[in-house]
Protein backbone atom coordinates (compact mmCIF):
# COMPACT_ATOMS: atom_id res chain seq x y z
CA UNK A 1 0.00 0.00 0.00
CA UNK A 2 1.26 3.53 -0.69
CA UNK A 3 -0.66 4.75 2.29
CA UNK A 4 -1.49 3.49 5.95
CA UNK A 5 -4.44 5.10 8.00
CA UNK A 6 -4.74 4.59 11.62
CA UNK A 7 -7.71 5.03 12.56
CA UNK A 8 -7.26 2.39 16.09
CA UNK A 9 -6.89 3.68 19.14
CA UNK A 10 -7.93 2.71 22.75
CA UNK A 11 -10.21 5.52 23.43
CA UNK A 12 -11.80 4.96 26.68
CA UNK A 13 -10.17 8.50 28.40
CA UNK A 14 -11.03 7.28 32.20
CA UNK A 15 -10.54 3.41 32.09
CA UNK A 16 -6.69 4.59 30.64
CA UNK A 17 -5.91 6.21 34.09
CA UNK A 18 -6.06 2.39 35.10
CA UNK A 19 -5.43 0.44 32.31
CA UNK A 20 -2.51 2.52 31.51
CA UNK A 21 -0.13 -0.43 30.05
CA UNK A 22 -3.03 -1.51 27.79
CA UNK A 23 -3.81 2.37 26.89
CA UNK A 24 0.23 2.50 26.27
CA UNK A 25 0.74 -0.63 24.00
CA UNK A 26 -2.49 0.12 21.71
CA UNK A 27 -1.98 3.63 21.10
CA UNK A 28 2.25 4.09 21.49
CA UNK A 29 3.73 0.56 21.15
CA UNK A 30 1.13 0.11 18.17
CA UNK A 31 1.98 3.00 16.20
CA UNK A 32 5.06 2.34 16.44
CA UNK A 33 5.06 -1.06 15.13
CA UNK A 34 2.93 0.42 12.39
CA UNK A 35 6.23 2.94 11.48
CA UNK A 36 8.05 0.01 11.28
CA UNK A 37 5.95 -1.66 8.79
CA UNK A 38 5.35 1.94 6.50
CA UNK A 39 9.25 1.99 6.47
CA UNK A 40 9.49 -1.83 4.60
CA UNK A 41 6.94 -0.90 2.62
CA UNK A 42 7.93 2.18 1.83
CA UNK A 43 4.53 3.78 2.52
CA UNK A 44 3.15 6.61 4.36
CA UNK A 45 1.40 6.89 7.52
CA UNK A 46 -1.99 8.98 7.99
CA UNK A 47 -2.13 9.09 11.85
CA UNK A 48 -5.73 9.84 13.59
CA UNK A 49 -4.92 12.17 17.03
CA UNK A 50 -7.34 14.22 19.04
CA UNK A 51 -7.53 18.19 20.65
CA UNK A 52 -7.00 16.51 24.10
CA UNK A 53 -3.55 16.35 23.33
CA UNK A 54 -4.11 20.63 24.69
CA UNK A 55 -4.85 21.34 28.03
CA UNK A 56 -7.87 23.32 26.92
CA UNK A 57 -6.84 26.70 29.26
CA UNK A 58 -7.26 28.64 26.02
CA UNK A 59 -8.48 27.23 22.90
CA UNK A 60 -9.29 26.90 20.68
CA UNK A 61 -5.83 25.83 19.29
CA UNK A 62 -3.87 25.74 16.11
CA UNK A 63 -1.35 23.06 14.91
CA UNK A 64 1.46 24.81 15.86
CA UNK A 65 0.41 25.72 19.81
CA UNK A 66 2.31 23.87 22.69
CA UNK A 67 0.75 20.78 23.60
CA UNK A 68 -0.14 19.82 27.53
CA UNK A 69 -2.18 16.83 28.12
CA UNK A 70 -3.82 16.09 31.05
CA UNK A 71 -4.98 12.68 31.61
CA UNK A 72 -3.43 9.52 30.52
CA UNK A 73 -5.51 8.82 27.61
CA UNK A 74 -3.97 12.45 26.26
CA UNK A 75 -0.52 11.66 27.35
CA UNK A 76 -0.59 8.36 25.07
CA UNK A 77 -1.87 10.06 22.02
CA UNK A 78 0.61 12.85 22.16
CA UNK A 79 3.33 10.19 22.55
CA UNK A 80 2.46 8.64 19.52
CA UNK A 81 2.60 11.44 17.62
CA UNK A 82 6.04 12.05 18.70
CA UNK A 83 7.02 8.33 17.68
CA UNK A 84 6.32 8.84 14.00
CA UNK A 85 8.03 12.45 13.92
CA UNK A 86 11.20 10.54 15.27
CA UNK A 87 10.56 7.20 13.35
CA UNK A 88 11.40 9.16 10.14
CA UNK A 89 8.54 7.70 8.40
CA UNK A 90 6.73 10.47 6.04
CA UNK A 91 3.66 11.11 8.11
CA UNK A 92 0.40 13.32 8.46
CA UNK A 93 -1.37 13.90 11.60
CA UNK A 94 -4.84 14.34 12.09
CA UNK A 95 -6.32 16.04 15.37
CA UNK A 96 -10.00 15.61 15.43
CA UNK A 97 -12.40 16.36 18.67
CA UNK A 98 -15.50 15.09 19.25
CA UNK A 99 -16.54 12.89 16.63
CA UNK A 100 -20.06 11.74 15.26
CA UNK A 101 -22.08 10.63 12.42
CA UNK A 102 -24.43 8.17 11.38
CA UNK A 103 -23.96 4.87 13.91
CA UNK A 104 -21.83 2.32 12.67
CA UNK A 105 -19.86 -1.27 13.07
CA UNK A 106 -23.79 -1.86 15.74
CA UNK A 107 -22.18 1.14 17.91
CA UNK A 108 -24.84 3.46 18.99
CA UNK A 109 -23.25 7.07 18.38
CA UNK A 110 -24.04 10.17 20.50
CA UNK A 111 -26.67 11.22 18.21
CA UNK A 112 -28.34 8.79 17.47
CA UNK A 113 -28.29 7.78 21.63
CA UNK A 114 -29.56 10.87 22.41
CA UNK A 115 -32.24 10.75 20.25
CA UNK A 116 -33.15 7.62 21.42
CA UNK A 117 -33.37 8.62 25.22
CA UNK A 118 -35.20 11.83 24.00
CA UNK A 119 -37.88 9.76 22.31
CA UNK A 120 -38.25 7.63 25.95
CA UNK A 121 -38.62 10.71 27.37
CA UNK A 122 -35.64 10.29 29.60
CA UNK A 123 -33.37 13.32 31.48
CA UNK A 124 -29.57 13.48 29.85
CA UNK A 125 -27.26 15.21 31.50
CA UNK A 126 -25.01 16.75 29.16
CA UNK A 127 -22.12 19.21 29.86
CA UNK A 128 -22.09 22.89 29.92
CA UNK A 129 -18.80 23.48 30.54
CA UNK A 130 -16.47 21.75 27.74
CA UNK A 131 -16.18 23.51 24.32
CA UNK A 132 -15.57 21.90 20.65
CA UNK A 133 -16.19 22.13 17.34
CA UNK A 134 -17.53 18.80 16.66
CA UNK A 135 -16.34 17.08 13.84
CA UNK A 136 -18.45 15.01 11.71
CA UNK A 137 -16.92 11.34 10.77
CA UNK A 138 -17.56 12.04 7.10
CA UNK A 139 -15.91 15.50 7.48
CA UNK A 140 -12.69 13.46 8.44
CA UNK A 141 -12.69 10.84 5.53
CA UNK A 142 -12.97 13.95 3.38
CA UNK A 143 -9.78 14.77 5.24
CA UNK A 144 -7.99 11.92 4.80
CA UNK A 145 -8.63 12.09 0.97
CA UNK A 146 -7.33 15.49 0.91
CA UNK A 147 -4.20 14.53 2.29
CA UNK A 148 -3.33 11.75 -0.02
CA UNK A 149 -4.70 13.43 -3.19
CA UNK A 150 -2.41 16.58 -2.19
CA UNK A 151 0.36 14.52 -1.28
CA UNK A 152 0.53 16.21 2.59
CA UNK A 153 2.79 15.64 5.70
CA UNK A 154 3.02 17.58 8.62
CA UNK A 155 -0.04 18.13 11.31
CA UNK A 156 -3.57 19.24 10.54
CA UNK A 157 -6.39 20.07 12.60
CA UNK A 158 -9.71 19.12 11.77
CA UNK A 159 -13.09 19.95 13.29
CA UNK A 160 -16.54 21.21 12.61
CA UNK A 161 -17.58 24.96 11.55
CA UNK A 162 -19.41 25.61 15.09
CA UNK A 163 -17.73 26.27 18.14
CA UNK A 164 -20.18 25.61 20.71
CA UNK A 165 -20.33 23.27 23.90
CA UNK A 166 -21.69 19.74 24.52
CA UNK A 167 -25.04 21.11 26.24
CA UNK A 168 -25.39 23.30 23.02
CA UNK A 169 -25.10 20.36 20.78
CA UNK A 170 -27.35 18.54 22.23
CA UNK A 171 -29.95 21.27 22.05
CA UNK A 172 -29.75 21.57 18.63
CA UNK A 173 -29.78 17.52 18.22
CA UNK A 174 -32.92 17.92 19.79
CA UNK A 175 -34.51 20.93 18.23
CA UNK A 176 -33.66 19.15 14.64
CA UNK A 177 -35.35 16.36 15.13
CA UNK A 178 -38.54 17.90 17.02
CA UNK A 179 -37.62 16.31 20.39
CA UNK A 180 -38.03 17.90 23.80
CA UNK A 181 -35.43 19.84 24.46
CA UNK A 182 -36.12 20.47 28.48
CA UNK A 183 -35.44 16.80 28.94
CA UNK A 184 -31.55 17.74 28.58
CA UNK A 185 -30.35 18.74 31.91
CA UNK A 186 -27.36 20.59 32.46
CA UNK A 187 -24.19 19.46 34.42
CA UNK A 188 -20.71 20.66 34.88
CA UNK A 189 -17.60 18.54 33.65
CA UNK A 190 -16.21 18.55 37.91
CA UNK A 191 -19.87 17.38 38.83
CA UNK A 192 -19.44 14.16 36.43
CA UNK A 193 -16.26 13.12 38.75
CA UNK A 194 -14.91 11.11 35.84
CA UNK A 195 -10.95 9.54 36.69
CA UNK A 196 -9.58 11.84 33.92
CA UNK A 197 -9.01 15.40 33.65
CA UNK A 198 -10.83 16.92 30.58
CA UNK A 199 -9.64 19.67 28.90
CA UNK A 200 -12.84 22.22 28.97
CA UNK A 201 -12.22 25.42 26.38
CA UNK A 202 -11.01 23.41 23.51
CA UNK A 203 -11.76 22.73 19.91
CA UNK A 204 -9.26 23.02 16.90
CA UNK A 205 -8.67 25.90 14.23
CA UNK A 206 -9.45 24.45 10.65
CA UNK A 207 -7.37 27.02 8.97
CA UNK A 208 -4.48 25.76 7.40
CA UNK A 209 -6.51 22.99 6.38
CA UNK A 210 -9.20 24.74 4.68
CA UNK A 211 -5.59 26.74 3.21
CA UNK A 212 -3.81 23.86 2.09
CA UNK A 213 -6.03 21.06 1.59
CA UNK A 214 -9.36 22.47 0.51
CA UNK A 215 -11.18 21.34 3.42
CA UNK A 216 -14.81 22.22 3.46
CA UNK A 217 -16.82 20.92 7.00
CA UNK A 218 -20.41 20.79 6.74
CA UNK A 219 -22.36 22.81 9.28
CA UNK A 220 -24.06 20.82 11.98
CA UNK A 221 -27.68 21.24 10.53
CA UNK A 222 -26.05 19.92 7.49
CA UNK A 223 -24.38 16.66 8.95
CA UNK A 224 -27.97 15.75 10.81
CA UNK A 225 -29.70 16.29 7.32
CA UNK A 226 -27.28 13.63 6.19
CA UNK A 227 -27.66 11.47 9.15
CA UNK A 228 -31.45 11.65 9.44
CA UNK A 229 -31.36 10.44 5.87
CA UNK A 230 -28.92 7.62 6.78
CA UNK A 231 -30.74 6.66 9.94
CA UNK A 232 -34.04 6.72 8.09
CA UNK A 233 -35.25 8.31 10.83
Amino acid sequence: PDYIVNASAYTNVDKSETERELAWKVNVKGVEYLAEVARILDARIIHISTDYVFDGKDGPYAEDEKPNPLGYYARTKLASENALRISGVLHTILRTNVLYGADSNGKTGFVRWLINALKDGKDVRIVTDQVNNPTFVDDLVQAINKVIEYNKTGVYNIGGKEFLTRFQFSEIIADYFGLNKNLIKPITTEELNQAARRPLKSGLITLKAETELGYKPHSIEETLAIIKKELSL
